[in-house]
């Protein structure tokens, strides 16, 4: 059970009462010193933080109900992961803005170091995609007052960083840091301006590393903390106690719109190398092997004889595809890639992400119980092919393997990207099978609710575990239909 501040005080102050009057007041000097460690960080790292209000064209009004945080008038409240852009304020009843209106949209940011440091005419500034995405007029203020006009530089929605830039230079950058050398349970901060509250301070620790399979971004490798964040501080920078930067915060999980004590940030070694390839060249370059991967469940691992979490399961190889030319077959199990393990499909996915085009590089499988090295030239990632991303999951109550639709997917099943996932199989004898849905069935509900990715499916059946049953609406044929299944 997650301890709340409450009960955190509690413990504290017993803590303290508990202690001989000398060992109160070393107590009471180590908080000091830790108070005194987080106002440096705070006066180091802030004025490098900047507030970023955009304008852009309001989107229709929707019917969603509202469901705020505080009241009856923000539309934060949605169930899972919620992003922080600040959100646009409602002038009524109804979520979204009439047409022809302008919508106000807030977030954070900060001054990313580049190779030479400081520019002599011009300062860029590090935010997430989803603050700056749909802006058609962008302003940064600086904790001094000073406000300037910023244009895009490059943006990048599937990890959802952008880069943008302002037309003066001078301003002091942050430091980066080695986000693989952080810690769980090391304390970090995070800066921002939640809610629109410019340069607000708060301070948890690392409580988890590597969150892949989220469904937030297409490229995940998220830090998780427990540092409070909310809508607003998106984009700014989670810092470590040497006021270095090793995260973007990013989204927060919430079922209320606010802190609930589950912050995501994209790991700064990540971002800094989106953010080069952005200020260089205005886009990101994608390595591509042409293969669907799904992870290695333990139901999966008995059946291939070997152990769970030893590799990931190729479940599909694009025809000419670099996977194909190299030799890879359906149902090989990568164990390693450049000589390093191979443990989960986010993080596999992230390194053939970052690997340069026309690299030739060595993929470890494991084929009938052999162990193979296949060299594999790798090829660019295009719009078209997006295999990569769409990794399976797996359901062991239903006995159904479902996949992300891409549009390479799509245009195979006559589907929609983002409307349902298609199956892509079924294991003998299970629920699904019986109740005959097949391979290239694509599912558009899970109890009643539209899902639009793999990992959106994963989690709505996970939490219909409970009752043991799910209705899907599944459309198969060219027919759709309701599909009750209990186990």
């Amino acid at each position: 059970m997650r301890l709340n501040s409450i009960h955190w005080s509690v413990l504290f102050l017993s803590w303290l009462l508990a202690l001989p009057a000398h060992g109160l007041d070393q107590a009471v000097e180590d908080l000091r010193r830790t108070g005194k460690a987080f106002a440096a960080v705070a006066r180091d790292v802030s004025p490098s933080v900047v507030f970023i209000e955009v304008e852009g064209a309001a989107p229709a009004r929707s019917t969603m109900p509202l469901q705020p945080p505080f009241g009856d008038e923000w539309p934060f409240g949605r169930d899972f992961f919620e992003r922080f852009f600040g959100d646009r304020l409602p002038q009524g009843p109804q979520s979204g803005t009439p047409r022809g209106r302008r919508a106000i949209g807030q977030g954070s940011g900060f001054v990313l170091s580049v190779d030479d440091g400081l520019l002599e005419d011009k300062t860029y500034i590090l935010t997430n995609n989803h603050v700056v995405a749909s802006a058609e007029k962008i302003r940064v203020r600086f904790q001094d007052g000073r406000e300037f006009d910023a244009e895009i530089v490059g943006r990048d929605p599937r990890s959802d960083l952008a880069v943008i830039a302002i037309e003066a230079g001078g301003m002091t950058a942050l430091p980066l840091g080695d986000s693989s050398a952080l810690e769980v349970g090391e304390w970090v901060v995070a800066i921002g301006n939640p809610f629109g509250l410019q340069h607000t301070l708060t301070v948890g620790v690392v409580s988890a590393k590597g969150r892949t399979s989220l469904g937030i971004n297409d490229y995940e490798d998220f830090i998780q903390t427990d540092a409070a964040i909310n809508p607003g501080n998106s984009g700014g920078p989670l810092v470590n106690l040497d006021g270095k930067v090793v995260g973007v915060n990013t989204a927060i999980f919430s079922r209320s719109g606010g802190y609930m004590g589950l912050g995501f940030a994209i790991p700064i070694n990540l971002a800094k190398t989106i953010a080069d390839q952005l200020i260089d060249k205005g886009e990101v370059t994608r390595g591509y092997l042409g293969i669907v991967i799904q992870q290695l469940t333990a139901g999966l691992a008995e059946s291939f004889d070997i152990e769970p979490g030893s590799g990931i399961v190729v479940a599909q190889v694009s025809e000419d595809s670099p996977a194909d030319q190299a030799g890879l077959r359906q149902g090989d199990v990568i164990v390693a890639y450049r000589g390093a393990p191979v443990r989960d499909v986010g993080r596999f996915r992230n390194e053939v992400a970052l690997t340069a085009p026309g690299s030739r590089v060595m993929l470890g499988v494991l084929r009938d119980g052999e162990r193979l090295d296949l060299p594999v030239t790798v090829g660019e990632l295009s719009e078209d092919e997006q295999t990569e991303q769409a990794a399976l999951q797996s359901s062991e109550e239903l006995g159904l393997a479902v996949q992300t639709i891409t549009p390479e997917l799509a245009r195979q099943f006559d589907a929609e990207p983002g409307e349902g996932v298609v199956v892509a199989g079924v294991k003998r004898g299970s629920v699904a099978d019986t109740a005959g849905i097949e391979p290239g069935a694509v599912i558009l509900q899970v109890n009643r609710k539209p899902v639009s990715s793999a990992a959106e499916f994963e989690r709505a059946v996970g939490a219909a575990s409970k009752d043991q049953r799910v209705l899907l609406l599944v459309r198969q044929d060219g027919a759709q239909r309701f599909v009750a299944l209990s186990w």
